[in-house]
């Protein structure tokens, strides 16, 4: 979770070939109005993601419900949003914690995306922190992809959460 431009899709795929989970890019489970939308320069509203975050869960859902972990990227920019992804499932979440001036030179550089560097302000601004009750990793995104994903596995492997009250163990 976090911005466009902290390195989500890049660590969630490395993640996935680490573990060898699934892995789906959420930006493709948008719905063209949205990808329109950004395209255009527009941020989009609590409306706007909903749909969205439904397809996103279900995603998450059909892979829980088959026994299988599984990485999915996300913004998942506010709590609601967050919880919505989790609700009735064992979901741990990883926020890529990045400075703004950093994420801006990586969005810059980036081709090809639709989601042009004008919007992260609107995204800055719409970003609620996680909670400490929230199941939420917290992984230095200025760091080597290598590092990101070691400290993942290494914090998952510490701290393996129940599925059942999907609370982490041992968290910190």
């Amino acid at each position: 979770m976090g911005v466009s431009g902290t390195g989500k899709t890049s660590v969630a795929q490395a993640l996935a070939r680490r573990e060898g989970w699934p892995f789906m890019e959420g930006d493709s489970l948008h719905p063209a109005a949205n990808v329109a939308k950004m395209h255009a320069g527009h941020p989009l509203t609590d409306a706007d993601r909903a749909p969205w975050l439904k397809i996103c869960h279900d995603w998450l859902a059909k892979e829980a419900e088959a026994g299988r972990g599984a990485i999915l990227t996300c913004s998942a920019l506010k709590r609601k949003y967050r919880d919505q992804l989790a609700k009735d499932l064992p979901v741990q979440f990883i926020y890529l914690r990045v400075k703004p001036d950093i994420v801006a030179q990586r969005l810059n550089s980036r081709v090809g995306h639709f989601m042009p560097p004008s919007l992260l302000p609107s995204q800055f601004a719409t970003l609620e922190e996680p909670d400490e009750d929230e199941p939420v990793i917290v992984a230095p995104g200025d760091k080597s992809l290598e590092e990101i994903v070691d400290y993942v596995v290494n914090y998952l492997d510490k701290h393996p959460m129940d599925p059942k009250t999907r609370q982490v163990e041992n968290r910190a």
